[in-house]
């Protein structure tokens, strides 16, 4: 390296879909209840049929209508958390799976379900090993699940790909990739850019010890467009919520302050060739 040229720093060496794996179960079992006690009013976690909110910005797929008819149509739900999305739509008529690799979120789910009218069935495991045979689901969808949480989302896309049936959606929603550049919080200090946008070092946080308990995963917006092509998916469109007039509401990084400048969500609507 000659004198002249910058100093970068090196990029830490990636986390793998097995430290990825027991990052987000150790975390999500942890904060399950504090995650609960913050957000389970607007997520409707514990109200009788849940609620299917696609973002911090609280567009609804009742407003939305991402996933088309679902009456009669098997669904599943990736990343289901305590599954009011998934209890949504099975009051609709429905026929939905949740599948999440949190132990303590599917527990708050199944405290849900005994209010509703009509049971939703939960399985726990990972987006990159679905345990579902080819082409058994006419949707499949997550909202903030699953795939900025594992290390080979690609082949987490891949694997939806396998379980759908020809001509069945696939809709998810992620943190906007260029959100990944501001620092996470709400107010003035939010608005400037800090991290390269291009930077796909995974966000970690550890232990005293060293051992990671939680992580994110970053791609950029044609990585996603890339994962989806690659899993013989078609792109049907890319939607990024505004801020809606007169919400105050602040979750996290999220507030009607960032919200007037840029996108905190992307929502990536696609489906498999019939």
């Amino acid at each position: 390296m000659s004198p002249d040229q910058p100093h970068l720093p090196r990029p830490l060496a990636d986390i793998d879909s097995t430290v990825s794996e027991h990052a987000s179960r150790w975390w999500w079992d942890h904060d399950a209840d504090d995650y609960h006690d913050e957000h389970g009013d607007f997520l409707g976690a514990a109200r009788p049929g849940g609620e299917f909110r696609w973002c911090p910005e609280g567009l609804t797929e009742a407003e939305a209508a991402l996933l088309g008819p679902v009456e009669g149509r098997s669904v599943l739900e990736v990343g289901c958390g305590s599954a009011p999305c998934a209890r949504w739509l099975t009051a609709r008529g429905a026929h939905v799976i949740g599948l999440d690799l949190s132990r303590e979120m599917l527990r708050h789910g199944l405290d849900a379900i005994a209010g509703d009218d009509a049971p939703t069935p939960l399985v726990q495991a990972t987006a990159e090993s679905l345990p579902f045979a080819d082409a058994s689901f006419d949707v499949a969808f997550s909202s903030f699940g699953a795939i900025p949480f594992v290390a080979d989302s690609a082949l987490a896309m891949g694997e939806v790909a396998r379980v759908l049936r020809p001509g069945g959606r696939w809709v998810f929603s992620v943190n906007h990739p260029m959100r990944w550049m501001f620092p996470d919080d709400p107010g003035p200090a939010g608005l400037t850019v800090s991290i390269p946008y291009f930077s796909r070092t995974p966000y970690r946080e550890t232990d005293d010890d060293g051992n990671v308990t939680y992580v994110e995963h970053h791609r950029t917006i044609g990585d996603r467009v890339r994962e989806i092509v690659g899993a013989g998916l078609i792109l049907d469109d890319i939607i990024e919520p505004e801020w809606p007039d007169g919400f105050e509401e602040t979750w996290g990084q999220w507030s009607p302050l960032r919200g007037s400048y840029f996108p905190g969500t992307a929502i990536f609507c696609s489906h498999k060739p019939g």
